[in-house]
């Protein structure tokens, strides 16, 4: 009964938010920015999708620079550890995802140069299994087409 709950939240949240929410496993990792690259990660706490001063500070670097470069479009991906259920992570993940998004547009950035997906815990940035992968997994990452 709770999976059927859940699901029906993640339904709600896509129909509400436009999120396209996956939940098939792909191969291989998705590779975090870089420090060379010009849109940095963000980090969430445990089960959080509340942005922390770091994160805010990100997202307004980020901003800055998708202002200096008009035309560009960012898919932001809310991506999470393993810990909980495949689909109150896809949940969590839209949560950050749309978080990640509304502090960028709230920083000036064209909503229709936005796009989000969760990705909830299928792609990994770290598929070690402690907390110091756990917290490299709890991210929003933001792909610029």
């Amino acid at each position: 009964m709770r999976s059927l709950k859940v699901l029906a939240v993640c339904a709600v949240a896509f129909f509400a938010t436009g999120c396209s929410c996956f939940t098939s496993s792909t191969d291989g990792n998705i590779d975090q920015a870089s420090a060379d690259g010009p849109l940095k990660d963000i980090h969430f706490g445990f089960d959080s999708y509340k942005l922390d001063a770091a994160a805010k500070s990100t997202v307004a670097g980020n901003a800055d620079w998708l202002k200096a470069n008009p035309g560009k479009t960012v898919q932001v991906e809310g991506h999470c550890d393993e810990r909980g259920t495949n689909e109150y992570n896809m949940v969590l993940g839209s949560n950050r995802a749309r978080a990640a998004a509304d502090a960028l547009r709230g920083q000036g950035i064209e909503a229709s140069t936005l796009s989000t997906v969760s990705y909830g815990e299928e792609l990994p940035l770290d598929p070690r299994h402690n907390e110091e992968a756990w917290a490299k997994n709890r991210r929003a990452h933001f792909k610029v087409n």
